[in-house]
């Protein structure tokens, strides 16, 4: 679907997706498919069908990408509810100490997603992070485990945040898909914390409780049911 139907009723079943949006779907939220059955399908370029067990319906092919795909600029939109952001500040702004705070992590076997650092100032910068939401209390003590080895002025976390991606193999030829989002999202009101970019797409860290409203306000914006209906097989 152009969204999760349960929040946009107006969603729209895809016929056609590629390979790399649906996963960059399935990474950003999307629970139609497991992540690495789609790895594996485009490793062998195999094509897979996803459809309805209740309905003989057609349902939506996942294939290799094809020049249609390009003409539309966005496919779907996904989005998550359970994550949480680590804020580091005043990090002092030498080599090494990025690379030590994602050891620790990885050693802790917590994952990692959106990274931001800030341009330093007077040798220190912030350093934001994403993990899990249930990850989050032992990235913490992590982060606190580390003592004198991470010399930075404070630690902050925010547990009530939620992503939203816009995802499309037309954002590769198509300019201008982001400043759209970014202003529908601000003529909602909403406040951007955090953006992360891929090829085919974009995300950004809002508050949660603004993250179905986002998802509606964004379908509309980009007409995704009438992109979904362009969509042949």
């Amino acid at each position: 679907f152009t969204a999760d139907p349960r929040i946009e009723p107006g969603a729209a079943k895809l016929p056609l997706i590629s390979h790399e949006e649906m996963l960059e779907m399935a990474a950003s939220g999307s629970k139609v498919l497991a992540l690495r059955s789609v790895e594996v399908a485009r490793l062998h370029d195999v094509p897979l069908h996803v459809r309805s067990s209740f309905a003989p319906d057609e349902g939506t092919w996942i294939t290799k990408e094809t020049p249609m795909m390009e003409r539309a600029f966005v496919s779907g939109i996904a989005h998550r509810s359970d994550e949480a952001k680590v804020a580091l500040l005043g990090v002092e702004d030498q080599p090494g100490v990025a690379a030590g705070v994602f050891t620790a992590l990885a050693d802790a076997h917590i994952n990692v997603d959106t990274i931001i650092q800030n341009v330093g100032v007077d040798g220190r910068a912030d350093l934001s992070f994403t993990v899990p939401l249930p990850d989050l209390r032992k990235a913490l003590e992590v982060i606190e485990g580390m003592g004198d080895t991470l010399p930075h002025r404070e630690t902050i976390s925010d547990d009530q945040i939620g992503k939203v991606s816009l995802v499309g193999e037309g954002m590769r030829s198509n300019p201008g898909i982001a400043a759209l989002m970014f202003r529908t999202l601000a003529a909602e009101g909403i406040n951007i914390q955090m953006i992360d970019t891929s090829t085919i797409r974009i995300t950004v860290v809002i508050a949660r409780g603004e993250v179905d409203r986002a998802v509606r306000a964004l379908h509309e914006a980009f007409d995704l049911a009438s992109e979904a209906e362009r969509r042949g097989v």
